[in-house]
């Protein structure tokens, strides 16, 4: 049965519930949700399992931090013997409009510590990424703030929609693999609308 790694990026702890940076956690709580599945604490992170269409899918939220999120990936890949054209990383992006989306194949940690860090540990940067855009609406020198900031009421009318899309996104992805649904949404979502 083919396997596959969904990892939502954030921060474990009360503290980090509804920042921007664990806008990964979200969109892994919605697929979850969708899914009626739940998570339970496990080594390195929050793990969730469900099955689709016969393809076996890992939720994993890392409780390492967000910049040592590598060595929770890493572990559930070898311990599941998951190839990395099965891994897919849900990340926040303050390069991207508030709910934008954009589904990568590969490419640079663009500055995120915890893209970074799975870069390093794992060896490679050939791996999905599912960028949700946070936007950057702050004065200079505030980006930790920004995205250790909690979304707003606004915010989430934004982002809320595009959570629901970012999840039929992850499923298409494991269905009919990383280049249609690239095709399929990247285009449409380019805009935050």
């Amino acid at each position: 049965m083919d396997k596959y790694l969904i990892v939502g990026l954030g921060n474990p702890g009360d503290e980090y519930v509804g920042t921007r940076h664990n806008t990964g956690f979200m969109v892994l709580d919605a697929f979850a949700k969708a899914s009626n599945i739940v998570f339970e604490d496990r080594r390195y992170g929050f793990i969730a399992e469900t099955s689709i269409k016969g393809r076996k899918v890992f939720l994993l939220k890392p409780t390492t931090y967000m910049n040592l999120s590598g060595n929770a990936v890493r572990y559930w890949l070898n311990k599941e013997n998951i190839d990395v054209e099965r891994l897919l990383v849900v990340v926040d992006d303050i390069s991207l409009p508030l709910g934008t989306l954009r589904l990568k194949g590969k490419g640079s940690n663009g500055g995120h510590n915890g893209l970074g860090n799975i870069q390093s540990v794992i060896g490679t940067q050939q791996y999905a990424r599912l960028r949700v855009g946070i936007g950057n609406d702050f004065p200079k020198g505030m980006q930790v703030e920004w995205v250790l900031g909690k979304y707003d009421d606004e915010d989430l009318e934004i982002l809320s929609p595009n959570i629901g899309t970012a999840v039929e996104m992850i499923k298409s992805f494991i269905l009919a693999g990383l280049d249609i649904t690239m095709n399929n949404f990247n285009k449409k979502h380019n805009n935050g609308k």
